[in-house]
């Protein structure tokens, strides 16, 4: 893997494939650049893909306390690596960590989120609310076994699952990350979807869920897209939360099929 300096001087690891526009893909809690890589071969044949470690992650360094604007500067060094002209796509909290970013400023034209995990209202502020309390209890408490848990338990794993996956082994792997889903919990903040922030995304925002997926979450795609002024929304059927690499890279690559065509022309 490649590494470059993000601007607080923590090396952030990424790695590059593929020929085409670049495109950089943005990892959600607990995945680093090889989480990615399938959906990333899948895409290289048309784009020039960056996968990279999220800070805490991988071979990515952790200057200690991360905040929002720290993740930010991350992304923004990734995206100039990979070249004039990229898009980005986001997964899970990786959307909300990109809408964050071209928020900010980053020069992103076209941007694409799967299910940026949003939980609007007044139940699924106080499940956030009461889910965060908990989170900075057990790492706090040095539990990182149990924060894993926590989290899996949030994304619909069952009890039985997790303990199986205790068992494998993903989970030291998974255990060496868990710091890191403070950094993803603060991303999403009370968990209501920013609408005055984001609006400020100029970007063509392609908002995508699975048809399969809980209500809450499909319909917080649809107050996603609504808040965004070039935003649309696309619903994939059949598929769920951890939704299929084969399934999204096609619909990824007709939305970016634009920088494709601009990229051949000048080449």
């Amino acid at each position: 893997m490649d590494r470059i300096l993000s601007a607080d001087g923590t090396p952030i690891a990424y790695r590059r494939q593929g020929d085409g526009p670049p495109l950089v893909l943005v990892g959600g809690a607990l995945s680093a650049s090889a989480t990615d890589a399938p959906l990333a071969a899948l895409l290289a044949p048309r784009f020039t893909v960056l996968t990279y470690d999220r800070r805490g992650r991988g071979a990515s360094g952790d200057a200690g306390r991360c905040s929002l604007a720290r993740e930010v500067e991350d992304l923004a060094a990734v995206v100039g690596a990979a070249g004039a002209g990229a898009s980005v796509f986001g997964m899970s909290s990786g959307g909300a960590l990109a809408l964050e970013a071209v928020a900010a400023g980053l020069p992103v034209e076209l941007l694409a989120v799967y299910e940026p995990p949003y939980t609007p209202g007044a139940s699924g502020l106080l499940f956030k609310a009461r889910c965060t309390a908990r989170l900075h209890r057990l790492l706090a408490a040095g539990d990182r076994g149990g924060a894993v848990e926590l989290f899996l338990s949030m994304t619909g794993v069952a009890e039985e699952t997790a303990a199986l996956m205790r068992r494998t082994p993903l989970w030291a792997e998974l255990e060496a990350m868990a710091h890191t889903l403070a950094y993803d919990d603060a991303l999403l903040g009370d968990g209501a979807v920013p609408v005055e922030r984001f609006a400020a995304v100029a970007a063509r925002t392609l908002v995508i869920c699975g048809g399969f997926s809980s209500a809450p979450a499909r319909a917080a795609t649809r107050t996603l897209a609504d808040a965004l002024p070039r935003g649309r929304h696309r619903t994939l059927t059949g598929q769920m939360r951890e939704v299929a690499p084969q399934v999204i890279a096609p619909v990824l690559a007709d939305f970016f099929a634009r920088d494709v065509y601009a990229y051949r022309q000048a080449s």
